[in-house]
């Protein structure tokens, strides 16, 4: 998938600085398991460093020290930090790949939480009927369309979402479709969103940069 990803992906310009949120969630000697922009847990050993520019330089069961953005920052368990923001105008969102190499992250639609996997072989944002219900989607008034998938042709409601939010992005007016049928269980994040962002691989994971 990360293949079809990046051949698929839109030249990435300089990204431009901007807030880094670090949430501890686990401290043990000399490691530490943090969230970084609200992305996927990630242990971190001692001089690690992540795409978004953290490292640990000290770690025990009671605290962490980081360098964010580099300034130091002592943090406990439960504890985050956010980095001032220099350039308001350049929205991001950095994902980190699971064991599989496939690239999801928790994110919103019209304000409430989903769970996103991305696919850039899907047109549209793809939400199993299950999700739209729950995020209370009206699909009376509808369109109704065909579309192709992995499992054959599928019938489908062609909808526009007031707003879906990935780490710092938040775009709105995105299209989208309701399924019936969905094996994965999950949002897939198609070009409708994708499109309007510039995309690039930094030190194994994902970096979104808003465009419009």
């Amino acid at each position: 998938m990360r293949s079809r990803l990046f051949a698929c992906a839109f030249a990435a310009a300089a990204l431009h600085a901007a807030a880094t949120d670090v949430n501890v969630i686990g401290l043990f000697p000399g490691k530490a398991v943090v969230v970084i922009d609200h992305g996927a847990p990630r242990t971190l050993a001692i001089g690690q460093r992540t795409a978004e520019g953290v490292v640990l330089l000290s770690a025990d069961s009671r605290s962490a020290t980081f360098e964010i953005d580099g300034k130091r920052q002592v943090l406990e368990m439960g504890q985050h930090v956010e980095t001032a923001r220099e350039n308001v105008g350049r929205a991001t969102a950095t994902l980190a790949p699971d064991g599989m190499g496939h690239f999801s992250t928790q994110g919103q639609i019209n304000g409430s939480s989903v769970r996103f996997l991305v696919d850039t072989g899907a047109t549209l944002v793809s939400l199993p009927a299950s999700e739209a219900r729950r995020l209370g989607i009206d699909l009376r008034s509808a369109r109704r369309a065909m579309s192709q998938t992995a499992n054959g042709t599928v019938a489908v409601y062609r909808v526009t979402l007031d707003s879906v939010t990935v780490g710092g992005i938040t775009l709105y007016n995105v299209d989208a479709v309701v399924h019936e049928s969905n094996a994965l269980g999950v949002v897939l994040l198609g070009m409708s969103f994708l499109s309007r962002t510039q995309i690039h691989e930094d030190g194994g994971n994902l970096v979104l940069e808003k465009r419009y």
